[in-house]
Formats: structure tokens, C-alpha cells, sequence
């Protein structure tokens, strides 16, 4: 008994959104993945399409005459994928198949086909950051979140850009057929232990340019070197010398979010850093990232990443100790 697992491609698809998927699938099989995945591309009408840049890829069948149950449903991104969320054909299968799988996924701008079916009503999701905004805005339905690398919300599961699709499938992987497995197929692709989902795409501190407004920038600057001192509104804006009011509005102007959301924001990046590369303890931890306790840096994980300092911890010494391992092995 196999494991059936749907890609569904467009026109402008991305060869590696694809790619990340189907090999680590392939090489799962390669390694003794029992019972093995069988996976099938799927596209409108069994086309051949067109990736980035001007390569043509055969499809397995067509979208529209894809039967029977799928195990994990995966729509790719691309460039082409307002063109495929726009698509009431397309909307329409893969609703269909999504109706009766196991798991439902995608990978980068693929979420925008997922969020027109309506498949990420009332879930978190994340995509490529670049996309973020205007996923949320299309589909408010949709609680996105542009930071972490992939999001699993119940049997609905999406990804960031491009490569993150290989720790999301590794993931899968994982959870069909244990860790073991999953580091087996990780060293085979040469690819970092599979990154927990957790972790951030872009760190706030490089994401986007300095802000170019002055008042702004040395606010920013003050925050990043000054964590556990007194960032309050009012702080802030008495050592910037303007009023409340208007710093809240040159922040949302420049950064698209509040002087406090940007402060917890820092914070959160900063204690998640700490917590994946040094042994501190919890306390010591919240103290330096400006946490007044380890049960406020704990709800801020969790409404930042939806897990704890612990969990995120754990998941990052777990690859750190097998990364180690694995070299000593390959080096002998």
C-alpha cells in the first residue's frame, strides 16, 4: 500500500517549490520509506508546464481527472499563482481532492490557491514574506503570519519561500516514518537537519532596509542595543522627542507596525536566537531580552511562533547534536 501524494502545477509554477517536494519524497522511498510515497504531478488538463525560467515540465495526469483518495495534497508556488488562484477549474479540484486527504499543503505563493479554495479559513498560514501582505489582505479570513518558515495548523499545513518546502516535507516524512528516517534523507540531499518550523524567514532586524525617517532609525537602533532596558511608548518617545501620538504614526508609516509591536517583535527574535545558540537558562533569558519573566517570554513565543522557549529549544539542540554526529561520521 503506497502513500499517494498530489502535486498540483500551473503555468509559471516554480521548478524548485516543485523539486523540494517530489525529491525528498524520492529519496525517502530510496531510503525504505514503507509503506513508499507515490507521488503524482498533477496540472490543468495533464499540460506540460512552463517554470522558471522557460523550463518545461511533463505532468504525471491531469488535475481534472485525478480520482480516487489522496493521502497529502500539495499545491506549488510560482509566479503564476494568482493566474491558478483566479482559476475556478482549478478552485474547484482542488477543493475536490483536499475534501477527503489526510493532509492539505503548499508551498510559497501556492497558499494564495489554498486561500481562494477557502481551504485556510480560520487558519494560520504563512507564505513567501515577500507575499505576506497581500495574502492577508485578499483573505482575512486567514491569520497570517509572515515569520516562521512553514505553519502546521491541524491537517492544513503551508510553507515560505522556495526551499523551506524541504524542512515541510521533511516533516512529513518525519511524521510518517520517524526522526530516523528524516535525518537519513536530510544528509542524503545535503541539506541542514530539517530547520523547525519555528524559525524565523527574515529577522526583523535585516528584513527590510533602515527605516529612512531619522526619528524612526534611532528609535530602531535604541531598541536593538537596549532590550532589557525600559521600551515603553512613553520612553520612547520622550527619548526621541516627539509626542506618542507621533511616534505610533511614524512607525506605521515606516515599519507598518506600533513602537510596541516592533519592541516585542525585537524581543521575541532576539530571546529565539538565544535560546537556538547558547545553554542560558530560561530566566537568564527573558532577563536579557527584557522579558520581566519567563512566563511573558512564554506567551510571547507563543503568539509568535505558536510553541514554547522550551520546544523551540529542544528542536534546535536536537539538530545541533545530530549535525555534530553527522560529521564525525562522514569524517571518519
Amino acid at each position: 500500500m503506497e502513500r499517494s501524494v498530489a502535486v498540483v502545477a500551473y503555468d509559471d509554477a516554480e521548478l524548485l517549490d516543485i523539486a523540494c517536494v517530489t525529491t525528498t519524497l524520492a529519496t525517502a522511498n530510496d531510503r525504505g520509506a514503507d509503506p513508499a510515497y507515490a507521488v503524482r504531478l498533477l496540472t490543468p488538463g495533464g499540460r506540460a508546464v512552463t517554470c522558471r525560467p522557460g523550463l518545461r515540465l511533463d505532468a504525471h495526469e491531469a488535475l481534472e481527472r485525478r480520482v480516487g483518495e489522496v493521502d497529502t495534497l500539495i499545491v506549488a508556488g510560482g509566479y503564476g499563482h494568482e493566474r491558478a488562484a483566479a482559476d475556478e477549474v482549478v478552485l474547484a479540484h482542488v477543493r475536490r481532492l483536499a475534501r477527503n486527504a489526510r493532509r492539505v499543503a503548499s508551498v510559497c505563493t501556492g497558499a494564495s490557491v489554498l486561500a481562494a479554495a477557502g481551504l485556510l479559513d480560520g487558519h494560520r498560514a504563512t507564505t513567501h514574506w515577500f507575499f505576506a501582505g497581500g495574502l492577508a489582505r485578499a483573505h482575512p479570513a486567514v491569520t497570517v503570519d509572515p515569520d516562521p518558515i512553514f505553519v502546521r495548523d491541524g491537517s492544513v499545513a503551508t510553507s515560505a519561500g522556495v526551499t523551506s518546502a524541504l524542512d515541510l516535507t521533511l516533516s512529513f516524512v518525519e511524521e510518517d516514518h520517524g526522526a530516523a528516517l528524516a535525518r537519513g534523507v536530510a544528509r542524503s540531499l545535503v541539506t541542514y537537519l530539517q530547520r523547525p518550523g519555528t524559525q524565523a524567514q527574515m529577522s526583523v532586524h535585516v528584513a527590510a532596509p533602515p527605516p529612512a525617517d531619522d526619528v524612526v532609525r534611532a528609535v530602531v537602533d535604541h531598541v536593538a542595543g537596549h532590550l532589557d532596558d525600559d521600551l515603553g511608548a512613553a520612553a520612547l518617545a520622550d527619548r526621541a522627542g516627539v509626542s506618542q501620538r507621533h511616534l505610533t504614526r511614524l512607525f506605521r508609516a515606516h515599519l507598518g507596525r506600533s513602537p510596541g509591536e516592533h519592541v516585542r517583535r525585537a524581543r521575541t527574535e532576539a530571546a529565539a536566537h538565544l535560546l537556538a545558540t547558547t545553554d542560558l537558562p530560561l530566566p537568564r533569558v527573558a532577563a536579557r531580552c527584557g522579558f520581566g519573566s519567563t512566563e511573558t517570554l512564554r506567551t510571547a513565543f507563543l503568539r509568535a511562533y505558536g510553541t514554547t522557549p522550551s520546544e523551540h529549544r529542544r528542536a534546535f539542540v536536537t539538530s545541533r547534536v545530530t549535525s555534530r554526529v553527522t560529521s564525525r561520521v562522514t569524517s571518519h
